[in-house]
């Protein structure tokens, strides 16, 4: 009998959450900025990215389905050259159908419309420049509690190991009532503690807590005034494994009330195949 070549096994890819900030990020290279670019270059580099943004905030689940997704520019007041910005990465229709298959029975629309936010190509446009990596947003239904969308990210964990990065694009501290435009500015403590909590949340894999943030209390309050940027993480969350190492990527609070914690679940450095 023949023998019949088997494909090679991919790397498992981590799960990534990014702490997006500033859209201007995307312009700058800073600590934050660099350390994007640094954990992409200790990643396999993966057959395609899906990606949970905190700006596609919608009333149901559906996951971008098209073959060239358009960049959007959701933001006004920033200069001509961040409105300028095109970060056309293709598309992966397959891995949008991959997506519903993996979230069924939760119905799942194919979407042809929205395409590459900023929360996603800010953080993109440092770590794969080239824009050669498939994309695919997946939206966060703002009609579901947080028990459903960590949930989801279980549900997605199998793709890891299909050569799909999980990432989420947010920041934990997300309150842009209290920001301080100075640089430098002190960060509430508030943003500080919170942000804390979260980190050891994390590195003592105890993430109920973490879909439970309200009990935190105050400090949940102030730092999560709206769901939409904290979301992302529990899909990152939910898409890590028992054996999973953290990795914080960068951390500290901006303008006193912005988190940039970036963390990965799984290994960096692993070998290629």
């Amino acid at each position: 009998m023949a023998h019949v070549p088997t494909a090679p096994r991919l790397p498992r890819m981590p799960a990534v959450f990014f702490g997006h900030g500033s859209p201007m990020n995307t312009l700058e290279r800073n600590r934050h900025t660099e350390a994007w670019r640094d954990a992409a270059r200790r990643i396999p580099r993966p057959r395609a990215v899906l990606m949970v943004s905190a700006h596609w905030y919608v009333r149901e689940t559906a996951v971008t389905a098209m073959a060239a997704p358009r960049t959007i520019h959701d933001f006004t007041g920033f200069p001509p050259e961040l409105h300028a910005l095109r970060y056309p990465a293709p598309g992966d229709p397959a891995l949008a159908r991959r997506v519903g298959e993996l979230l069924a029975p939760l119905q799942v629309r194919l979407d042809d419309q929205w395409g590459l936010d900023h929360g996603t190509w800010s953080v993109l446009a440092h770590a794969y420049p080239d824009a050669g990596i498939p994309v695919v947003q997946l939206a966060i239904d703002r009609t579901q509690p947080p028990a459903f969308h960590y949930a989801l990210g279980r549900q997605l964990a199998p793709l890891r190991d299909e050569g799909v990065l999980i990432a989420g694009s947010g920041n934990v501290v997300h309150h842009l009532g209290a920001l301080q435009r100075e640089a430098d500015a002190t960060p509430y403590p508030w943003a500080l503690e919170f942000e804390d909590r979260v980190r050891r949340c994390l590195r003592e894999r105890d993430h109920a807590p973490l879909i439970d943030y309200p009990g935190f209390g105050a400090a949940a309050t102030h730092s999560v005034p709206t769901p939409d940027h904290y979301l992302p993480l529990l899909y990152v969350a939910g898409a890590g494994l028992d054996d999973d190492p953290l990795t914080i990527l960068t951390e500290g609070i901006t303008l006193a009330s912005i988190s940039m914690l970036s963390f990965a679940l799984g290994r960096l450095d692993a070998p290629h195949p």
